[in-house]
């Protein structure tokens, strides 16, 4: 169900995950939803992440990307039971990133690829992000996935200066640098 109490479709999420016990890495894995509305695609997710991390019970996701209503709180169901996890929407999160945390604390995070993307890109992006050893952040993902042909919208992070994605440069703690000019 929806924060509303209506039912929410739980189909099998476009998921790839690096392998279990990889090096540490900035990312988890990559999803793929199959559209922009919250709802409808997150609790397949959760789904699929409680297997991998334990029982999910909150989800952070940025602003950017979804077309629907942004609901504070999914019914997911299990073979528990249906249970409630909430969900926190931001405007500040890196592009793309989307991370959830279980009961126990465990974390996952995923760059959430564009639903529009084509199937080859997305593949790419999504095995990029779970390659044991990846060092790339959702935003130079986003970035590279933004750059490849096909049909993609909005993927791209805002840029402040030429160049510098400000929710990479911001998130990591770097520092904006635009360029000097003199007046003399």
């Amino acid at each position: 169900m929806s924060g509303s109490g209506t039912p929410a479709r739980q189909a099998v999420p476009r998921l790839l995950l690096r392998p279990e016990h990889s090096p540490v890495a900035p990312l988890d894995g990559g999803w793929w939803p199959r559209s922009g509305d919250p709802a409808a695609e997150l609790p397949g997710l959760i789904a699929a992440l409680d297997e991998r991390c334990g029982r999910i019970t909150r989800v952070m996701v940025g602003t950017v990307g979804w077309d629907a209503g942004r609901p504070r709180r999914l019914y997911v169901g299990s073979p528990a039971g249906n249970r409630v996890v909430k969900v926190g929407w931001f405007a500040t999160m890196p592009a793309g990133l989307l991370t959830a945390i279980s009961a126990s604390g465990r974390r996952a995070d995923l760059v959430t690829i564009p639903s529009n993307a084509s199937e080859q890109a997305a593949s790419a992006a999504m095995g990029q992000a779970a390659k044991a050893g990846n060092r790339d952040h959702a935003p130079e993902i986003l970035a590279a996935l933004a750059a490849a042909p096909g049909p993609v919208a909005d993927a791209a992070p805002t840029e402040a200066a030429p160049g510098a994605p400000l929710s990479v440069w911001e998130w990591e703690g770097g520092q904006l640098t635009y360029p000097v000019t003199s007046s003399a």
